[in-house]
């Protein structure tokens, strides 16, 4: 049974200068569904919700909202009015505590006295978490969570609100498996309950299998709306890029050569221990494992971001003392985070000023900055990359989650690295921009660098990899050649099953 719309947005325009990002882009939500809402990076997505949620006003078009004409003036205002927004950029404020977090600008007082009700707030805040089957510590100072656990608090915070339409922008870039899993389980009961859902994610896997419709955005049109169950991959994919984009991941066809780099009993107190494992030219090392097993630390680590107790780290055979990041991109390691907001980027700087940033020597002469070195570089980054941007002074701020990952990428090949390691380089990426990254990965290990690739996703694991190196508890539990490796092993050693240990 078909309901009527909760939401009913109809040729809404938005420009920002002379960049129309949105043209006449019409969406509606039914109580009870879940829409997932699709395009590439820059498509108008988020801008469309931001728009419906009052965060920007739009330049034309009509809103209903329940059936009635809405222009909500903030998101206060639309939260007021049953809309909850779960955003891809997290908005914990670190210092406070998980509990204030959770109640921020709700705050429970006594009486007219201001005095919080903490104990109160903190056993209601255990209570909220529970219901998506995670147990964080209420007064816990919300800058001492993992990224994903900060994100279990926020969608804890939108499903308290008891809201009855919820939008999600990438709800599980960010967490396991087993978070995801009891995420859905809490979206499938507000859907029973007849709450309406816009699910924004990049995430073709998730999409097929909890959303009812999907609507595809392209260059800030609306493309098309789609029953789930009456359609595939393929079509979306086209909508999405406006071209048969084929396999999802380019054919691995070079030969890896001779260790480029190589690890061998490397240990953080605390964190992992005897860590040994090697990455030949032109091979790409996948690393898997479960959120806190370590994966991240022991990159910080070889970066020289956190400190070595023990153990070596060798290029080409010769024994390398790093201590700091400054030493590890003097030898050829570049680092793209999984983090990239806070520490990929500057994000009130412009598309050229971050791309520069690592290896300014190589655009300035006696110290003084060459503008035609810098230039053609930014320029030829920009080309190679697919970047979408106004040009290179733009601010990176201002760019799609897609685009400040390519900024980043762009940024590392600026050093020439030897060996390039990749934190979670596809997280909060359209498929099209995914593949286009695989591509440069391809294009790299051709010319011989040696890339450690770090992510979650278990089909992108297995699809980029020439092998497979999985972490449990801070050890290395196997190495699987690409040939040997799928899901069941990989899963099986990240829980701690079939541990071996690598020389």
């Amino acid at each position: 049974m078909v309901t009527s719309p909760v939401i009913e947005m109809k040729g809404i325009s938005k420009a920002f200068g002379p960049n129309k990002v949105l043209n006449g882009v019409d969406f509606d939500l039914r109580a009870g569904e879940i829409h997932a809402l699709m395009g590439e990076n820059g498509a108008g997505k988020s801008t469309l919700m931001k728009i419906l949620t009052g965060i920007y006003h739009r330049d034309a078009g009509i809103i209903h909202v329940k059936g009635k004409k809405s222009q909500y003036k903030s998101a206060k205002e639309a939260e007021a009015g049953g809309i909850s927004v779960i955003h891809q950029e997290l908005n914990m404020i670190p210092y406070l505590t998980v509990a204030e977090n959770m109640f921020l600008g709700k705050e429970l007082t006594r009486g007219k006295t201001g005095i919080l009700k903490t104990k109160e707030m903190n056993v209601k805040t255990a209570e909220y978490l529970k219901r998506l089957g995670v147990e964080i510590d209420p007064e816990a100072e919300a800058g001492s969570l993992s990224v994903g656990q900060q994100q279990m608090v926020e969608i804890a915070r939108a499903v308290a609100a008891n809201s009855d339409i919820l939008i999600m922008d990438e709800p599980t870039a960010a967490l396991t498996d087993r978070e995801i899993d009891a995420l859905f389980i809490v979206i499938d009961g507000l859907r029973r309950q007849g709450v309406g859902i816009v699910y924004i994610s990049h995430r073709m896997e998730e999409i097929f299998t909890m959303c009812d419709r999907i609507t595809v955005l392209r260059d800030g049109q609306s493309i098309g709306t789609r029953e789930t169950d009456a359609t595939d991959f393929e079509e979306i994919v086209k909508m999405m890029v406006g071209r048969e984009l084929g396999e999802r991941f380019p054919a691995r066809t070079g030969t890896p050569g001779e260790d480029k780099f190589r690890v061998e009993g490397l240990t953080s107190e605390g964190r992992f221990e005897n860590i040994n494992f090697s990455v030949r030219s032109g091979e790409i090392l996948g690393v898997a494992g479960l959120m806190g097993a370590g994966r991240t630390e022991i990159m910080d680590t070889i970066f020289g971001k956190k400190p070595i107790k023990s153990g070596s780290i060798f290029i080409d055979g010769k024994k390398m003392k790093i201590r700091h990041p400054h030493d590890a991109i003097k030898a050829g390691i570049g680092y793209i985070t999984e983090d990239r907001k806070d520490e990929g980027l500057v994000l009130g700087l412009s598309v050229r000023e971050n791309m520069v940033l690592t290896n300014l020597k190589r655009f300035s002469g006696s110290g003084v900055m060459n503008p035609k070195k810098e230039t053609d570089f930014v320029d030829n980054m920009i080309q190679k990359l697919k970047l979408k941007t106004s040009g290179r002074e733009q601010t990176v701020k201002s760019l799609s989650g897609g685009n400040q990952q390519k900024v980043v990428i762009g940024k590392w090949l600026g050093i020439d690295p030897q060996v390039l390691i990749l934190d979670e380089p596809t997280r909060g990426v359209d498929v099209g921009a995914k593949k286009e990254i695989y591509n440069i990965m391809n294009e790299l290990t051709k010319k011989g660098v040696a890339i450690i690739m770090v992510s979650s996703e278990l089909p992108e694991i297995l699809g980029m990899s020439d092998r497979v190196m999985v972490v449990h508890e801070g050890k290395v539990t196997t190495i699987l050649d690409r040939e040997e490796a799928d899901q069941e092993k990989i899963m099986q050693a990240a829980t701690g099953g079939n541990s071996r240990e690598e020389n």
